[in-house]
């Protein structure tokens, strides 16, 4: 199976389990970080998310939790859509008054917001293997950024319906520190 067919079917996937999840269950999975993810956050670190999509696991509740215990937050930008990622300042996850709608129709920081490098990243995912394999999107945007970042600490969200069991590897595929699920953590990996 391509890695496209395999996007297909776990979108589809994960679009059927969180559309069978009442709203109230949606909101609460992903509440608080769990104790062995705030492991491998260090006092101080920046923490940089992703503005989920209605599928994706999602990260509102983990950007205020973050933002309370001091962190500074980023979020990726993209000036346009043949530009790389960055990761830009975003100071108000309680408002999100600081954001702008970017080049891929998802809220980002405003294009004066200070770019930062989160030494911490929680990245977006379509699925993943229970040692760290990740297939995303399919852009390469966390791919290349991890790869010319290596000593962020990489972070997926994932719902357990996401997990497989293998993934077609390319060495340009960057692997995760853990992978954090409603019911489980995975990792970390060495």
């Amino acid at each position: 199976m391509t890695k496209d067919d395999l996007r297909k079917q776990l979108r589809a996937t994960r679009r059927d389990h969180v559309t069978a999840l009442p709203d109230s269950m949606r909101t609460l999975m992903f509440m608080r970080p769990p104790a062995p993810l705030l492991e491998l956050v260090a006092q101080g670190a920046t923490v940089g998310l992703y503005r989920a999509n209605p599928y994706e696991a999602p990260t509102a509740a983990y950007a205020k939790y973050f933002y309370e215990q001091g962190h500074q937050l980023a979020l990726p930008r993209f000036a346009d859509k043949h530009v790389a990622m960055e990761f830009a300042q975003f100071t108000d996850p309680f408002e999100d008054n600081d954001l702008e709608i970017g080049p891929f129709g998802i809220a980002q920081p405003n294009s004066d917001a200070a770019t930062v490098e989160p030494t911490v990243l929680l990245v977006p995912l379509v699925g993943f293997t229970e040692d760290g394999a990740r297939l995303g999107q399919g852009g390469g945007h966390y791919d290349r950024w991890l790869a010319a970042h290596p000593r962020t600490t990489a972070i997926g969200l994932a719902w357990n319906c996401q997990l497989v069991d293998g993934l077609p590897a390319e060495p340009h595929d960057m692997p995760l520190a853990a992978v954090v699920t409603p019911t489980r953590i995975y990792g970390p990996f060495a």
